[in-house]
């Protein structure tokens, strides 16, 4: 039984490892799984009232932007979780690993806020000339998408060279592909938050922490 025992809790500890390095990461994650399953739970119609309340549409930033600029980054529009998991341990995870939680967290914020008022204040200034309906000041914008996509432009920084450019052009095509072709403000914003994450380059100086040997490396060539 103890030898059983032993070998589930071997994968174990990599994952708790990689889980703990990570924490900012995994508490977003954790509280988003609470938000859908509570989403689950609730009629269509009252869940389409619940997330507009807590949307990033030009109304409610106008009423009050604090609040729904938090609030929003911790409800998925469509209830599916488990895509998320994949793409946060993909992307999240390895860039709070990098970075430390603190710059991690600056970029998240920085995509989020900053792609938020970029898409919306252009939405803002469609409906003002009579390009966009008026009923578009009150659309649905939930989701932590705009954030995803600001990490995954920092992200460029850590790719080794060469290959950080083929990323940066994927990147770029990625994103930039639907904007061109469909030209909405959520496009906009996940464009706007790739350019942001490549903005916070400052953030990523210094960021990669040095590995044993090379610590150890560095102690042997200055001496005792």
């Amino acid at each position: 039984m103890r030898r059983i025992l032993h070998t589930v809790r071997v994968p174990i500890q990599p994952v708790r490892a990689w889980v703990t390095s990570a924490p900012g990461t995994y508490l977003w994650l954790a509280a988003l799984f609470v938000t859908t399953v509570a989403l689950h739970r609730m009629s269509p119609d009252f869940e389409e009232a619940f997330l507009r309340q807590r949307s990033t549409n030009i109304h409610e930033l106008s009423t009050d932007p604090v609040r729904v600029l938090i609030a929003s980054a911790f409800w998925i529009d469509g209830g599916t979780w488990l895509p998320y998991a994949v793409l946060y341990t993909v992307f999240h995870a390895p860039a709070e690993r990098w970075l430390g939680t603190a710059r991690w967290l600056g970029v998240v914020v920085l995509a989020h806020v900053g792609a938020t008022l970029v898409s919306e204040g252009v939405l803002g200034w469609a409906v003002h000339h009579g390009h966009a309906p008026q009923s578009a000041v009150n659309t649905l914008d939930v989701g932590v998408s705009y954030a995803l996509a600001g990490v995954i432009g920092v992200l460029t920084y850590r790719i080794p060279r060469p290959w950080h450019l083929p990323y940066l052009a994927a990147v770029l095509i990625y994103f930039g592909t639907p904007l061109i072709v469909g030209r909405s403000f959520t496009d906009l914003g996940h464009f706007a938050a790739v350019l942001i994450g490549l903005a916070c380059h400052p953030l990523t100086r210094e960021a990669a922490p040095r590995s044993g040997a090379a610590r150890r490396n560095t102690r042997a060539a200055s001496g005792p």
